[in-house]
């Protein structure tokens, strides 16, 4: 089944999608928030219509591994996507992901205004890529 993959900012969320066998991570999208229940009806109704059998949110854990003021906030953005959804919600560490893809953005000549309309959708592309080869592996 296919999986979904959330990189959760304030502003934006990056959403990748896998293949229907589970092994390649796609960037779908950077969804601007809306505010309020428009989100995560939105993120729910999605899932659905690519028939995901899981929902992969990005935890940005500190570097020492501890978790932090955003990681409280990812985890309360879950709770709230699980009263619209019975899509089951997994998490996958996300530290550096938006390094790393603002590196590659970098590297492939994306210049600095086109970057940020798309350096979510690659860290959750990068998200969804590190749990499908965790669970491949």
């Amino acid at each position: 089944m296919r999986k979904i993959a959330l990189d959760v900012g304030d502003v934006r969320i990056g959403i990748a999608t896998s293949d229907i066998m589970g092994i390649i991570a796609s960037g779908y999208e950077t969804y601007t928030r809306k505010g309020g229940d428009v989100d995560y009806k939105y993120l729910a109704d999605f899932a659905k219509e690519k028939c995901a059998d899981a929902i992969v949110i990005g935890l940005p854990y500190n570097m020492d591994g501890t978790e932090g003021d955003r990681v409280i906030v990812t985890r309360e953005f879950a709770e709230k996507l699980a009263e619209f959804t019975d899509i089951k919600i997994e998490f996958q560490d996300e530290r550096l992901t938006t390094v790393q893809a603002e590196r590659m953005l970098i590297s492939g000549g994306v210049r600095r205004d086109k970057r940020k309309k798309v350096i979510d959708k690659v860290a959750a592309t990068l998200i969804l890529q590190a749990y499908l080869d965790k669970k491949n592996y």
